[in-house]
């Protein structure tokens, strides 16, 4: 069965960077459309950013140009690259996954996808 597994989240510095990694399992990560989501405490899940079956990305504006995502064909993986990390990116970090519609189909709606990963705690502090 489909199945994600997070890792890589840390507690770190303001200005620091974090590399989390989502293992799939299940389906092969070329096939599906995937993305990464956040929960902040006490506040409502986040789309961060999405990648298509091809890998092409879409970010919130609230990290475009600081987080990168992307895909490992080869290795199955699902990754986010974060840079210049602020406290307000404090949050529990989610991997997601639905079978993809082709190119361009990245949506960052909590809904539209069908798996998800347990999730990686990611601290900054100020």
């Amino acid at each position: 069965q489909v199945q994600l597994v997070e890792s890589g989240g840390d507690s770190v510095q303001a200005g620091g960077s974090l590399r989390l990694s989502c293992i799939a399992s299940g389906f092969p990560v070329e096939e599906y459309t995937m993305a990464w989501f956040r929960q902040p405490p006490g506040k409502d899940r986040e789309g961060v950013a999405a990648v298509d079956r091809d890998g092409r990305g879409k970010y919130a504006a609230s990290v475009k140009d600081r987080f990168i995502i992307s895909k490992d064909f080869a290795k199955n993986t699902l990754y986010l690259q974060m840079s210049s990390l602020k406290p307000e990116d404090t949050a529990m970090y989610y991997c997601a996954a639905r079978r993809g519609r082709g190119q361009y189909y990245y949506p960052l709606t909590a809904s539209l996808y069908t798996a998800w990963g347990q999730g990686t705690q990611v601290t900054v502090s100020s």
